[in-house]
């Protein structure tokens, strides 16, 4: 079974761009929220939060990235700023500002749609983000080119998602592994899913954070394994952004999924200070 698409209740829409569809779903009634992946995922990921947020009045819709999912393969070009034109479209499709959660890269694809359309985004919540490169080892960085390689990708990526999923692992962990590897099976979505991890920088995001003016929330697990010290990171992206901080227990670089309860109370608390009204 895979979740790559939404519920029955659902329909898949699409926001068209110049080399594809990217797919989306929405549902609620109230101000807008864009939820969007990191790489690797699909937008099921936000499958435990988007129900608490629906449920407190507010409209979600919720992406995949460019060659994932239910989105097309067709693109050339991946990462930060392709992924910031893909948000930055959908919102101008759906017809108003919106708040936007980003989880790991699409984190800081957010921070350039925020800096560069200031008017378009009410609020930025920055899930186990990356907003600028982590210190590179030459040879961990051609080792991990070789194991994403389209060819394995897919089986590598099973092998590896355990550890990012660090501490408390969602109850359907295993059915959503299973969709995403699944999804990546699919040979030209294991080419897309490469090409995203080659081509990704966080520079242009990081070049960007002084221009946020946007209020924001920094949702950070306190075992994520991307960063070499979470909290670090996470109070770096505070003291740049000017932002709120929270530091979510035994979850790893998804805590949307891995603490939906504890990430929708930070999230939603969040939120009211944006929408008083």
């Amino acid at each position: 079974m895979t979740t790559s698409s939404p519920p029955p209740s659902l329909s898949t829409h699409y926001v068209a761009r110049p080399e594809g569809r990217v797919a989306y779903d929405l549902q609620g009634d109230g101000p807008l929220l864009v939820l969007v992946p990191g790489m690797g995922e699909l937008r099921s990921s936000y499958r435990h939060l988007t129900p608490a947020l629906v449920a407190a009045g507010y409209s979600v819709a919720t992406t995949d990235l460019r060659g994932h999912g239910d989105s097309d393969t067709s693109f050339t070009s991946y990462g930060d700023i392709a992924t910031a034109g893909d948000i930055h479209a959908l919102i101008e499709q759906l017809g108003r500002p919106a708040v936007i959660v980003g989880n790991s890269l699409a984190a800081g694809a957010a921070v350039i749609v925020a800096a560069d359309h200031p008017a378009q985004v009410d609020g930025l919540v920055l899930v186990g983000p990356f907003v600028r490169n982590p210190p590179a080892n030459a040879f961990i960085t051609l080792a991990f080119r070789a194991m994403m390689n389209p060819l394995w990708i897919a089986a590598v990526w099973k092998g590896y998602m355990p550890t990012l999923y660090a501490g408390r692992k969602p109850v359907d962990f295993d059915e959503y592994r299973r969709a995403v590897v699944t999804s990546l099976k699919r040979s030209a979505y294991g080419k897309a899913f490469s090409l995203t991890t080659r081509q990704t920088t966080h520079d242009p995001a990081e070049a960007k954070l002084g221009a946020v003016t946007a209020p924001t929330l920094v949702v950070m697990g306190d075992k994520d394994p991307d960063f070499k010290n979470p909290e670090a990171e996470a109070r770096f992206i505070g003291d740049a952004l000017s932002a709120q901080v929270v530091m979510v227990a035994e979850a790893g670089h998804y805590p949307q999924s891995q603490q939906p309860e504890v990430t929708a109370d930070a999230v939603l608390s969040f939120l009211k200070t944006i929408h008083r009204a």
